[in-house]
């Protein structure tokens, strides 16, 4: 198909000039085609016979981080954020509006009972303002203010803000400069002082910030009266904030640093009750991390690696009953993050390249994973079967070739309501663009 198009494209710009009146119209408009069929906004990827389709057309489009909300309540819109501040995206074709034509903004994340996106800007010296913007009006109403500080997610019934305020917040890398993704471009020496991998100096950086014990609080904002009050406060570094999706007085958030030196996943009540370690190491070198709700707020699901790098898990954890489940995952296969469908039958990933933590040979691909559980052998169960981890595998099928893609910037993964696209973000044309690929193969 692709030489096809190609040969399409050639006879367009070797076409004799008498065709049209005007011959270099004739020229500009054959350049045109033959980009547009060198960058197509539709196609079949040859690899894997899944349809993709490049959303934007604005170089640096970006949608939000893989567990924060982008639709609206009824699945017909998300939002994503472009160069020219905060847009929204008509699921059903496509089609990309302004909505907040503001570069100051920054897109927080929708609300999951009105069609509302909320973002922030600058306030003061170091505060935060957060606003609502109705998705279908455009209408902005200002909802609160903080002198220092971020906010990370909203509850399910849009009456509480989450955020999270450090004392001070020295960069993790000291004097070194922002890649194009605004990531640090980590570099540090290791004990023999030869220089370390990007991400091995990631580690190092991380664990230094840790170890400046710098006093945190997770606090919440009432989105009516502007009231704060914290939730958690502590000198070990607290991060990735986000309430339940159903449950609106549930939080988890994690203790920030190497994950083989932190417990990391955690859960509170917004009174400050309840604070659950949701993962105890078990083996030197074991990680956990990149939690997420599932869309029903009934489970936390997370990677696992057992120990890091070597053996790698996507667990499951039940709140109400701490029932455990863990989905191995091959190492190709690893992912940055993983993320669950909304009728949850099934799960994405994003791969990952060899230098992360899986070190894997070929896994820059996106995944659709369906679980598979391993059943007792002969139907005889262990007496305390129902209180061990429920093992299982995945069925993967690769869905997007990711190869020519940069994977400094994280695809990032949400399932579109309907449950039949995945939305990523990726530089796999060279400029950061959204993007989606249709679940079911092309025919």
């Amino acid at each position: 198909m692709k030489s096809f198009l190609a040969g399409i494209a050639a006879m367009a710009l070797t076409a004799p000039a008498f065709v049209v009146a005007d011959s270099a119209n004739a020229r500009d408009a054959a350049a045109a085609t033959a980009q547009q069929m060198a960058h197509p906004k539709s196609w079949v990827d040859e690899l894997t016979g899944h349809r993709i389709v490049r959303i934007t057309d604005q170089a640096g489009s970006q949608s939000l981080y893989f567990h924060q909300n982008s639709y609206t309540p009824q699945g017909d819109m998300m939002v994503i954020t472009t160069p020219a501040g905060i847009a929204t995206i008509r699921l059903k074709d496509w089609k990309v509006a302004p909505l907040v034509n503001d570069k100051d903004a920054k897109l927080l994340f929708t609300g999951r009972k009105t069609r509302t996106a909320y973002f922030s800007k600058p306030y003061g010296e170091e505060g935060t303002s957060v606003y609502g913007v109705n998705v279908d009006t455009g209408k902005i109403r200002k909802i609160a203010s903080i002198e220092s500080g971020s906010i990370g997610s909203i509850n399910a019934d849009e009456t509480l803000l989450l955020g999270q305020w450090a004392e001070r917040n020295p960069p993790l890398q000291p004097g070194g400069e922002m890649q194009k993704h605004g990531d640090p471009a980590y570099a540090a020496l290791g004990p023999d002082g030869k220089p370390l991998t990007y991400a091995e100096a990631k580690e190092v950086r991380l664990d230094q910030r840790l170890e400046a014990k710098i006093p945190m609080e997770i606090f919440t904002l009432d989105t009516k009266t502007g009231e704060r009050k914290v939730v958690v406060a502590s000198t070990d570094w607290l991060n990735h904030v986000q309430f339940s999706p159903t449950d609106p007085n549930l939080i988890m958030y994690c203790h920030e640093g190497p994950w083989h030196k932190v417990d990391r996943i955690w859960t509170v009540r917004t009174d400050g009750s309840q604070n659950t370690k949701i993962h105890t190491r078990t083996m030197n070198m074991e990680i956990a991390g990149h939690e997420f709700f599932s869309p029903d707020g009934k489970w936390i699901w997370y990677d696992l690696q057992t120990p890091r790098g070597e053996d790698f898990w996507l667990a499951g954890y039940e709140i109400a009953t701490g029932k455990r489940k863990w989905y191995h995952v091959e190492r190709n296969e690893w992912s940055v993050h993983y993320y669950q469908s909304p009728d949850m039958t099934r799960f994405s990933g994003d791969g990952g390249d060899s230098e992360m933590v899986a070190h894997a040979p070929d896994g820059k691909y996106l995944y659709l994973f369906t679980p598979q559980d391993v059943p007792d052998v002969a139907g005889i169960h262990a007496a305390n079967a129902a209180d061990l981890i429920s093992p299982g595998t995945f069925a993967a099928e690769k869905i997007v070739d990711m190869r020519g893609h940069d994977y400094k910037l994280e695809p990032n993964i949400t399932f579109t309501p309907d449950g039949k696209w995945i939305i990523f973000r990726s530089n796999m044309e060279g400029e950061e663009q959204v993007y989606a690929a249709e679940l079911a193969k092309a025919e």
